[in-house]
């Protein structure tokens, strides 16, 4: 209980102190490049005149939610029935569960999410990939309706398969026979297809990128022919990702971008080679870390960032290059400590206590390791901590 005090009253005391005052580690958004991201990102939509719900999964915040949504997003999006929930407490009322959900309890959960966000104008919105699942959410649905006496209803999008061989219904007629059925149930609100292709969003090369997402946009093309042969409107195509996003707003097929990544811009996604007139956007997301331990005789040092400050799933951290003199190469330490030896041909190492910044492998599980979020203007280096951002969905995985 008394550290739980202490760090609390050690937040409530960071804002307007500066960045040398933030302890470690600590996760730490660079407001300025976020906010250029926000605004690069918006304006990318407006000139290719695609909506924009941004993955609400990787920062895991309302108040993150709120920003882009104030920078024209029309919701965001998240895959959890648990993430829905914190963003619509934190008052984001227009949500879209990008992913399938058939247990009971959760379709309750769901169905009460719709009750709630309805004063306020919002929509809720889930993906489907049989008919088992639609008849559940249905079933779940109407018995909300006759309880509460609340005529709601959910949007529905029929997944497709479009090449990462996870969730969705393989495109065409089998998508087409899940549209039909939707449209049997007056709750339900087919509204179009969700098509994203996660694996072609870390393919390293444009040409990589533009063979898997051209493979889409054809499935998508044949699934809506095929919707409109049987009388239907195709809806919206939505998807895309933070690796893609040119490649889809420039179809003339999706209309909505689920890009999230952007927002932070982690070390693997650095790695992918841009592609010209792909919008550029910066790294904004920093764990904050300190030299432990020296061992100049043996070639490394030690700082207190281990992997349970930053996931590892996507490769090891970078040391951002500004942190040291030379340049540095993070090796895995364990939970809680981090190895750094100098890059090949390089000799020096950073002194006791140096605070250095890396920038994580992965952004969406680094988030969901933090409590919070720290927010700094005015650069690393010399800037102050703005706000402390709450992560609201954190550890939200049902």
């Amino acid at each position: 209980m008394a550290t739980t005090i202490h760090v609390k009253d050690y937040l409530r005391r960071l804002t307007g102190q500066p960045v040398s005052a933030i302890d470690t580690p600590a996760l730490v958004v660079d407001l300025d490049a976020m906010d250029r991201n926000l605004a690069t990102m918006a304006a990318f939509a407006d000139v290719h005149r695609v909506k924009l719900r941004p993955h609400a999964k990787m920062h895991k915040s309302a108040e993150i939610a709120k920003l882009q949504m104030a920078q024209g997003a029309v919701g965001v999006c998240v895959q959890k029935t648990s993430e829905a929930e914190a963003m619509v407490a934190g008052g984001v009322y227009n949500v879209f569960i990008t992913n399938e959900v058939i247990a009971p309890l959760k379709l309750v959960r769901i169905a009460a999410l719709t009750r709630q966000v309805l004063p306020h104008a919002g929509r809720i919105a889930i993906c489907v990939d049989s008919i088992e699942g639609i008849t559940r959410l249905a079933t779940i649905m109407n018995e909300s309706r006759a309880a509460s006496g609340i005529a709601t209803e959910i949007n529905m999008f029929v997944e497709l398969n479009v090449g990462h061989n996870r969730c969705g219904v393989e495109p065409g007629a089998a998508a087409v026979a899940l549209a039909l059925e939707i449209r049997k149930h007056p709750a339900l609100n087919f509204t179009g297809l969700q098509a994203y292709h996660g694996k072609a969003q870390h393919l390293r090369t444009p040409a990589e990128r533009r063979v898997a997402i051209a493979d889409a946009i054809k499935a998508v093309a044949l699934t809506r022919r095929l919707l409109e042969a049987e009388g239907l409107k195709p809806g919206l195509v939505t998807g895309a990702g933070t690796g893609t996003v040119m490649l889809e707003a420039a179809s003339g097929v999706y209309g909505e971008l689920q890009a999230g990544s952007y927002l932070f811009m982690d070390a693997d996604y650095a790695t992918n080679h841009r592609e010209s007139g792909h919008p550029k956007f910066e790294h904004a997301l920093f764990v904050k870390t300190q030299v432990i331990s020296t061992h100049a005789d043996q070639g490394y040092v030690v700082c207190d960032a281990g992997h349970k400050s930053h996931a590892i799933d996507s490769g090891m951290p970078k040391v951002h290059a500004f942190s040291s003199r030379s340049t540095l190469e993070y090796f895995n330490g364990g939970d809680e400590h981090g190895i750094l030896k100098p890059a090949e041909g390089n000799t020096r190492l950073p002194n006791l206590g140096s605070l250095l910044w890396l920038i994580p492998g992965h952004c969406d599980p680094t988030v969901n390791l933090h409590d919070v979020m720290i927010g700094v203007r005015g650069g690393l280096l010399k800037g102050t901590v703005e706000r402390i951002i709450r992560v609201d969905a954190r550890g939200a995985i049902t």
